[in-house]
């Protein structure tokens, strides 16, 4: 079966699309200046973009794994998770704590997908 990547770079692919399946890299904020709102929004934002380009969309998760380097920042987060997820297709999802690559990044995303 064949493999499509999208927006693909010396270090990694943005998507790879395999068998109907649409699988995102972590997702960051690119303006790190804004709070864990800020941030949760502008990187739901690019999934929306990322997943249309791959020919889905946030009803079609199969899984998210969300890494956030507070915890106390969780209840914020979720806020805005909440008004973002489809009602009746929230997708599994489990959230870590974890020190991410860039220190001023609060928040990433990892979505994997199935294409509509």
């Amino acid at each position: 079966m064949e493999i499509k990547r999208l927006h693909v770079g010396k270090r990694l692919s943005e998507v790879a699309i395999h068998n109907g399946t649409v699988y995102l890299a972590g997702q960051i904020a690119s303006d790190t200046t804004q709070d864990i709102i800020g941030q949760t929004r502008e990187v739901l934002g690019h999934v929306d973009r990322l997943l249309a380009e791959a020919g889905s969309d946030k009803s079609r998760i199969l899984s998210t794994r969300i890494y956030i380097t507070d915890m106390a920042n969780f209840p914020a987060m979720n806020t805005v998770w909440e008004a973002w997820v489809v009602p009746g297709a929230t997708p599994p999802r489990a959230t870590v704590e974890a020190k991410l690559a860039d220190p001023a990044c609060l928040i990433e995303f990892v979505i994997v997908a199935a294409q509509a």
